[in-house]
């Protein structure tokens, strides 16, 4: 018995020792791979440690792409994930080391190739989110249980426009009026960012739409009230001002009482901007960085993170502009400048293609700095209602504080920790079945009188949970975690996600 029990057992060393290292474990493995990882089936040692566990390493390997060692899988990239929140928690000390999991123990594999991996259960999601069930006690989304506004910076009521669209295009269905300006993406998702060209500017700033009569600024008094003609403007060859020898003068007609008018106003009108920045440096004279901008932006939040990239490039192209204004200078020394200059802003610009995902530079966002102490109250009152005449036209639509139109925010800044498709929905549900914060219907129809309240670019025309749950339960459609979140970032921003960890 001994012997034969030797024999045996020696057989099957020998065998196992042949399977591992020449039949790729077929006889070991604990059973087929999912569909994804089937090719690694054969060869153990591609997950596996030898005679070990599957280690998060070997799946960075392939998952990863980039050379970073486990990056954008981390629980570190996790809070980072469509809510910007690892800053802050790095900074109240939360430990993410201590929190990494294994890939292996949320992505159970051998369970067959139809098995899906990414299918990962409830319970794991629980450990760390202090709550079991959808339908009972996950907490009401942010926006709702926080009242969160949509603030966008414009001046815009949805039913006004509604009704407008209904009569231009002729339409007999209100939610293709909404379709009208909210055009989806082909991904289901999203939608398209609204943009003046494409959507509005079939009614605004048509070619009969001008400034009122704005008071002359005059030479010997610089820190009076009063816009720069054209002429000035040319005459003074600043940096970023070629576009005053491209524009028509005919725009311009002078008003008695040393007064001019401008019409048309066009959308961005490079004199109405230029004499807002004119002003915003009588006003706030050290306000920096903030100059090379256009608009007002806003500061980030920890609930409300602003997404600068754009910002940045925005600078980037106001100095540019600034240095083409200085190409035509004979000084070698200028030209030499000029070189630097190109230099650092190519750098900028790449360095900006690599990281798209900042946040706001308090050195670029608004407010600026201080009001000039050396005006007196009555200059800067002047000024103010400068500023109100001057943009009239413009705050038709959008929001001017500080001497500045405010930056329109176009991202979304609420639902960021989930996914939500729309073309799934669809099928199910219309629009103003869900989108009932905003009565449209009701209001088109007459049945109810619209409060001013009521229909503001402001207000979240986005359901609660409690919508949700109304098919997202037991026993109609799914509502487990996955359904909604991924814990991952989208793999096609996969490098954004990198440059948040350190």
């Amino acid at each position: 018995m001994l012997v034969a029990g030797g024999l045996l057992g020696l057989g099957i060393l020998i065998y196992g020792v042949v399977d591992f290292f020449f039949l790729k474990s077929s006889f070991t493995a604990s059973g087929p791979l999912s569909s994804n990882h089937a090719k690694f089936e054969k060869d153990c040692a591609s997950c596996h440690e030898p005679f070990g566990e599957v280690t998060s390493v070997k799946c960075s390997v392939c998952h990863e792409k980039t050379g970073d060692q486990l990056g954008a899988y981390t629980f570190a990239s996790h809070y980072v994930y469509r809510s910007g929140e690892k800053q802050r928690l790095k900074t109240a000390g939360h430990d993410f080391a201590a929190k990494e999991t294994a890939c292996a123990v949320c992505h159970l594999e051998h369970q067959g190739r139809e098995a899906q991996v990414t299918q990962v259960p409830d319970s794991y999601c629980t450990q760390c989110h202090a709550y079991g069930s959808f339908n009972k006690n996950h907490p009401q989304f942010q926006f709702a249980s926080q009242k969160l506004t949509d603030d966008s910076t414009l001046a815009f009521t949805h039913i006004k426009h509604v009704k407008e669209v209904v009569k231009r295009e002729k339409l007999t269905d209100i939610e293709r009026a909404c379709l009208y300006c909210h055009n989806p993406q082909p991904d289901g998702k999203h939608f398209a960012a609204i943009d003046f060209d494409t959507h509005c500017q079939a009614c605004h700033l048509t070619g009969t739409i001008g400034t009122p009569a704005l008071k002359i600024k005059t030479a010997d008094a610089i820190l009076e009230p009063g816009v720069e003609t054209l002429e000035t403007i040319r005459n003074r060859r600043d940096p970023g001002t070629q576009w005053a020898f491209n524009t028509n003068p005919n725009e311009f007609q002078l008003k008695p009482g040393n007064r001019l008018v401008k019409a048309p106003v066009h959308h961005e009108d490079p004199w109405v901007l230029e004499n807002l920045r004119t002003i915003r440096g009588a006003l706030y004279p050290n306000a920096g960085f903030s100059e090379l901008l256009k608009t007002r932006g806003e500061t980030a939040s920890p609930n409300r993170p602003v997404a600068a990239t754009g910002v940045y490039y925005e600078a980037i192209q106001t100095l540019q502009d600034y240095a083409a204004g200085l190409r035509g200078r004979p000084e070698p020394e200028v030209q030499r400048e000029l070189v630097k200059i190109d230099s650092l802003l190519k750098a900028a610009r790449h360095k900006l293609q690599r990281q798209p995902g900042l946040n706001g530079d308090a050195k670029l966002l608004w407010p600026p700095a201080k009001v000039n102490p050396n005006l007196s109250a009555e200059q800067i009152s002047g000024l103010h209602d400068l500023v109100m005449s001057l943009t009239e036209p413009c705050r038709e639509c959008h929001t001017v504080e500080q001497a500045a139109i405010g930056r329109v925010q176009k991202d979304q800044q609420i639902l960021r920790r989930a996914e939500f498709n729309h073309r799934a929905h669809i099928v199910q549900r219309r629009c103003l079945e869900c989108h009932t914060e905003i009565p449209l219907q009701a209001a088109i129809a007459g049945k109810t009188a619209l409060k001013i309240e009521q229909d503001r670019a402001a207000i979240q025309n986005i359901p609660g949970i409690e919508n949700c749950r109304a098919c997202h339960n037991a026993n109609e459609t799914s509502n487990r975690c996955v359904t909604c979140h991924y814990f991952h970032p989208n793999k096609t921003n996969r490098s954004n996600l990198l440059l948040y960890l350190d």
